[in-house]
């Protein structure tokens, strides 16, 4: 069929869909943003793309004239006739109906012969966290991961030491991944339309930091951020905190500092030292 978002969405008119609040849809209708996309992820024919939230199908459209293969998951069954009557063309991208949250992806993904593996995806905004969460936890050897989030929780993604944005979770990302924005993205290239504008991010796999304990050093993290507006020695006075300052030291801080001042590094030299 000829492509355009404009002749998708007369496809989900002809089936009457709804959109669904809970699933969090807002599909993207603006085909210079897909090509942006799909440009920024740099895919070719030795990548398996796993998509989480096809839609109506206008990105994995894109994407499976580039890719080897396209695995898709969608939670909303309502979508399939739609799917699929907007995919046709394909015999290169499967679609599993089922929350991916709760799929067992990594045996799904050893169905599949392929040198890179991307995830390249509009994410629902209510689960970005738990998708990209899932995703590491399961221990999937990502090579890349290109999204589309919500531009306040993009920020905190990418954020910098000593910003407002900075916090556990920027830690816990930039540990396995470098993390950079490679597009803004208007609210008015979704239908219908959210309320808040959108931000493309770009997640490359990076070489793990050592660390003498993985389960101790992310701990730390998140008890550091506990409470964001006390400090270290608020935060952290169930740990030994004449180790921590010695650390602190070395780097011209005390423990009157707050957790958003420490890089990545010293959280690891402060984990190590405990």
């Amino acid at each position: 069929m000829k492509y355009s978002p404009k002749i998708m969405n007369d496809v989900m008119d002809k089936n009457s869909f709804n959109f669904k609040k809970k699933f969090g849809q807002n599909f993207i209708i603006d085909e210079n943003i897909i090509d942006s996309i799909i440009q920024k992820a740099q895919i070719d024919k030795d990548t398996l793309v796993l998509e989480i939230g096809p839609g109506a199908g206008s990105l994995t459209y894109k994407l499976a004239n580039f890719a080897k293969n396209v695995l898709c998951y969608e939670v909303d069954v309502t979508l399939k006739p739609i799917l699929e009557e907007n995919l046709k063309d394909f015999d290169n991208i499967s679609i599993v109906y089922e929350d991916f949250l709760k799929s067992d992806i990594i045996s799904k993904i050893k169905t599949y012969k392929y040198d890179k593996l991307y995830v390249v995806a509009n994410l629902p905004y209510y689960i970005t966290t738990p998708i990209l969460v899932k995703i590491i936890e399961s221990k999937i050897e990502v090579d890349k991961i290109v999204v589309m989030v919500q531009k306040e929780v993009g920020d905190r993604f990418k954020a910098n030491p000593n910003t407002k944005e900075y916090s556990s979770l920027t830690v816990y990302l930039n540990y396995y991944f470098n993390v950079k924005k490679v597009l803004d993205v208007s609210r008015n290239v979704f239908m219908p339309k959210p309320n808040v504008d959108s931000i493309v991010v770009e997640f490359v796999k990076k070489d793990i930091i050592k660390l003498k304990n993985k389960e101790k050093f992310f701990k730390l993290v998140r008890d550091s951020f506990k409470y964001k507006r006390k400090n270290l020695k608020n935060n952290l006075k169930d740990y030994d905190l004449d180790k921590i300052e010695e650390v602190l030291k070395r780097y011209n801080l005390d423990l009157t500092c707050r957790a958003e001042q420490l890089s990545i590094d010293i959280f690891k030299s402060i984990s190590d030292i405990l």
